[in-house]
């Protein structure tokens, strides 16, 4: 029986909503593999193993449970922003040569930095919001936004997978105090104007059957936008199957098929659309979405009519094939 850890937590404001679809995904793995946590944090790394927990070095791994040594065969990194959505982990799993079941390092770092990979995906004619990038609060005068981007406008922190540190800026007087919520989370920030219309989102994995896309879903937030409350705290209403169009559908489908190959994704992935005049732009690309039982996935998974141990199998018997 292989020894599958799911590597969950991390270093992110997002620490417990990555315990809770770590907890839904073990709660739900296919019986025949023996699954464990392992919880990350910055001062040490813990394995949660028959209730016990045992404090390993990330380099090993193992550990020893009642006087066996437990090695770990492969591993789903399921951690929402540092070290795991942007990459790290899985870069130290393939120096370790420890199979993953996870989009790869350079993937992973490429799609959790929005502003990068927004510029990837425009040069492959997808459509993008217009946006700046900032690196620092000085570098662009306010003004100069605002002329160039118009009102209202999202910042975000662009090299952070949280759903912390995001603002919709409707007036000038709110731009500043956007600006340095955005930098508390995040070393870079984008901003990008504003995109009117059905927000969207699309789930996508791989099986020996080839690429499937799950029911889309509507997103209409009770909020101004998708936010941290809209998203964790039940303060959005997810419509399955979204109100849309056949033509969308197909649209939508197709694009999101085609970054999942561009970005060479693993796994499951979804990506957020905003559908305008008819038009997908993307918002978003997410190689580890939420997965606790309230999430969007474990809901398409439900409309489809499949089990989480069912797509998990799936998954796994594609990836580590």
């Amino acid at each position: 029986m292989k020894n599958i850890a799911i590597l969950c937590g991390g270093f992110s404001s997002e620490f417990e909503i990555s315990i809770k679809s770590a907890t839904t995904i073990l709660n739900n793995f296919p019986k025949e593999y023996n699954s464990f946590l392992i919880e990350v944090r910055p001062d040490k790394w813990t394995s949660v193993y028959k209730g016990n927990y045992y404090n390993i070095n990330p380099w090993d791994l193992n550990f020893i449970h009642e006087g066996i040594k437990i090695s770990i065969d492969a591993a789903l990194v399921y951690i929402h922003g540092n070290p795991g959505e942007n990459g790290k982990i899985q870069a130290l799993l393939e120096m370790r040569n420890i199979p993953y079941i996870n989009s790869g390092a350079l993937a992973s770092e490429l799609s959790f930095d929005k502003w990068f990979c927004n510029q990837f995906l425009r040069s492959f004619d997808i459509p993008v919001a217009k946006s700046l990038l900032l690196t620092n609060q000085k570098q662009f005068e306010n003004s100069y936004i605002i002329e160039t981007l118009g009102l209202p406008c999202f910042v975000k922190p662009s090299d952070s997978g949280s759903s912390y540190g995001i603002s919709k800026v409707s007036t000038r007087e709110e731009l500043q105090p956007a600006l340095e919520k955005a930098f508390n989370e995040g070393n870079t920030i984008v901003i990008e104007s504003f995109l009117k219309g059905t927000e969207v989102t699309c789930g996508i994995y791989q099986t020996e059957n080839g690429l499937h896309t799950l029911p889309i879903t509507e997103i209409v937030s009770e909020n101004d936008f998708f936010d941290f409350e809209a998203k964790y705290l039940g303060k959005s209403q997810e419509i399955i199957p979204a109100r849309i169009s056949k033509e969308e559908v197909e649209k939508i489908e197709v694009i999101t098929k085609k970054i999942y190959q561009l970005l060479r994704l693993r796994s499951i992935a979804r990506i957020d659309f905003m559908l305008v005049n008819n038009e997908p732009f993307v918002i978003e690309v997410n190689t580890t979405p939420g997965f606790s039982s309230a999430s969007i996935v474990p809901q398409m998974l439900a409309h489809e009519g499949k089990s989480l141990s069912e797509f998990w199998s799936e998954i796994i018997a594609f990836e580590l094939k």
